[in-house]
């Protein structure tokens, strides 16, 4: 006598409906953990990725990455990645507490010769920061900017930009200006979903020390100034997104959001005007932390020191023209190797200033800004 279904009778029923029950009671949690997981997919695939990168990710620490004083982050919908590639890039870029520098080129910046070159040697003739190089990510807009930056540098990323063409000096406001700060800023945000903090700076500048030693720990997002007084509330001073640095966190993701929320409101404004109408909105409305860059340390064309001891970057802001930025940025590189060629004694003796960069205070007719 055997205990299986080939007999009939109230035997054979009842093992049949043990059968379904244990089936259906089987499937269930596997149909459970699918729709709990589902939309988390793309988070996943992209902390999978990592692991065969190399990189040392995980659940625990990208859901780490992504708390802060503002709450857990909300796990983004699970949807075609926007940008393809970006997930499994960053883990060969970041930094062991999953911070990426990252620029942006077109194919006349990042031509020999050009701003790509110049930021770039400016890492290896900085005080002790070469090895930052190795954490730019350079953002490439046209196919032949990412081609000169593949020949010169290992992280390299196409952006694709609504089929609008970026491959020559884009001019300032232009249609095709505002649709690339506005897709740039998408992808930051992206960034900070998938967990990584991010230092952004213009490609039009150059780094003489390290800038992380300056930047506030406790700041959702540190940036830099046009004209910065310590006289003023911090976010009295004219912000420049041109260098900015923010933490992954919830909080600073729902940063991002606002900020391109609000693009319409300001129609044909860039993304820094349209920051400095929703600033106060930002800290009254979401309690983001903003903070000021000095420009003693975080110079600009604007406004700048000349205290080369503690320079730690200039930027050729209050300056138009892609032949103007080069020829005066290059004065700065060559006053910078000057200076660092000195002896300490020579240095202490004082008096060493920056190069004047007429060509691009003339392009714009600046004028010394007035401080409080």
């Amino acid at each position: 006598m055997g205990l299986g279904l080939g007999g009939g009778g109230g035997m054979a029923m009842i093992n049949r409906n043990h059968v379904v029950s244990f089936l259906a009671g089987a499937a269930l949690p596997t149909l459970l953990l699918f729709f709990l997981a589902s939309d988390r997919v793309s988070e996943q695939l992209a902390i999978v990725s990592s692991w065969g990168s190399g990189g040392s990710s995980s659940a625990a620490a990208a859901d780490h990455d992504l708390r802060g004083a503002g709450g857990d982050a909300a796990p983004p919908p699970a949807q075609q990645e926007k940008f393809p590639g970006l997930p499994e890039l960053l883990p060969k870029v970041a930094m062991e507490d999953r911070t990426v520098i990252i620029t942006s080129v077109n194919e006349a910046w990042a031509a020999p010769g050009s701003l790509l070159d110049l930021y770039r040697d400016s890492f290896k003739n900085g005080e002790g920061i070469a090895h930052l190089l190795d954490h730019v990510l350079v953002v490439a807009v046209d196919p032949a900017g990412f081609r000169r930056c593949k020949a010169v540098h290992p992280h390299c990323y196409l952006l694709h930009v609504k089929s609008i063409n970026l491959t020559s000096a884009t001019r300032f406001m232009s249609r095709e200006y505002l649709e690339l700060v506005w897709t740039k800023l998408s992808l930051q945000q992206r960034v900070l979903e998938l967990g990584y903090n991010f230092l952004f700076t213009d490609c039009d500048m150059v780094l003489f020390r390290d800038p992380f030693r300056h930047i506030a720990v406790y700041a959702d997002m540190s940036t830099s100034s046009d004209d910065y007084s310590a006289a003023r509330a911090p976010l009295d001073n004219p912000l420049n997104t041109g260098l900015y640095y923010v933490k992954a966190t919830s909080q600073s993701v729902e940063m991002l959001r606002y900020w391109q929320a609000a693009r319409p409101r300001f129609p044909g404004a860039h993304d820094q005007a349209v920051f400095g109408h929703i600033k106060h909105e930002l800290v009254a409305k979401l309690r983001a932390r903003i903070e000021p860059l000095d420009t003693l340390y975080f110079g600009g064309f604007c406004e700048y020191h000349d205290d080369l001891a503690r320079a730690v970057t200039m930027h050729a802001d209050c300056c138009v023209g892609l032949d103007t930025k080069v020829h005066d940025l290059t004065d700065i590189a060559a006053d910078w190797k000057n200076y660092t060629g000195m002896s300490p004694e020579e240095r202490k003796k004082g008096g060493f200033k920056w190069t004047y960069p007429t060509r691009c205070r003339n392009s714009i007719g600046w004028r010394k800004p007035v401080h409080p």
